[in-house]
């Protein structure tokens, strides 16, 4: 039975044109070779709505809360014709106290914004033998209702990261304001742009339902969708 709300084939029309756009975009804003991700953010989306996007190619989900995720994860199917389950990013606020939920699950944290994180995130990845990809979130508009660390404080806490064994900052993600949102992102690539040889980045997470193509202008290589893929849903359960 599909739940109700949603549609196999209007998904799968939205996707279609999330990838025209950022093409669109990418052709007319860059001249790298870089290849965009697109992230099906699965906030409240029931697990085999989430499991249609496997049939359309993705096979890059984002995940914002622990419990959500514990309740979904074994409904996840592998992906079509290689039986390999789909690669996972957690990208909401991560407590120091539930990383130990996640860490054998993930392949990448993208919302690390504090050293103490780091040090969790290195702690157990090194108890079970293996080495995280992170991702520091940066709240580049200075707002007090998100999280992330200042761009000030930014430099200070690579450096901290970086001496961590059994972490590896793959690069940095934003939530911008959505007012201005375009002057954000630009800041934004030029922040990713200034450490990116020092610390062999290669992800700059950011662009949304509301503004992918502008973040893609801007030197994104990865956007995370979740309305503008899934449909509008109630945040409030």
């Amino acid at each position: 039975m599909i739940p109700d709300g949603y549609s196999y084939s209007q998904i799968k029309e939205n996707l279609r044109i999330i990838c025209e756009n950022v093409s669109e975009s990418y052709d007319k804003y860059r001249n790298d070779d870089t290849k965009i991700d697109i992230m099906a953010v699965t906030k409240t989306v029931p697990a085999e709505v989430v499991n249609w996007v496997f049939d359309f190619g993705l096979d890059l989900l984002g995940e914002n809360r622990v419990q959500e995720y514990q309740s979904k994860k074994d409904d996840y199917r592998k992906l079509s014709g290689f039986g390999t389950p789909p690669r996972i990013h957690f990208i909401g606020h991560l407590q120091t106290n539930k990383v130990k939920y996640i860490i054998n699950d993930m392949d990448m944290i993208q919302s690390v914004d504090s050293l103490r994180l780091g040090q969790e995130i290195d702690r157990l990845a090194r108890a079970n033998d293996k080495v995280m990809d992170i991702l520091c979130e940066v709240n580049i508009g200075g707002e007090d209702s998100k999280n992330g660390v200042s761009p000030g404080s930014l430099p200070e806490l690579l450096e901290q990261l970086s001496e961590l064994e059994n972490i590896r900052i793959r690069g940095l993600m934003t939530i911008p304001p959505p007012s201005d949102s375009d002057i954000y992102l630009g800041r934004m690539g030029e922040l990713f742009a200034g450490y990116k040889e020092l610390y062999s980045m290669d992800t700059l997470s950011m662009g949304m339902t509301h503004d992918y193509a502008a973040a893609v202008r801007c030197g994104s290589t990865l956007i995370r969708i979740g309305t503008g893929l899934f449909g509008a849903r109630d945040y409030s359960r």
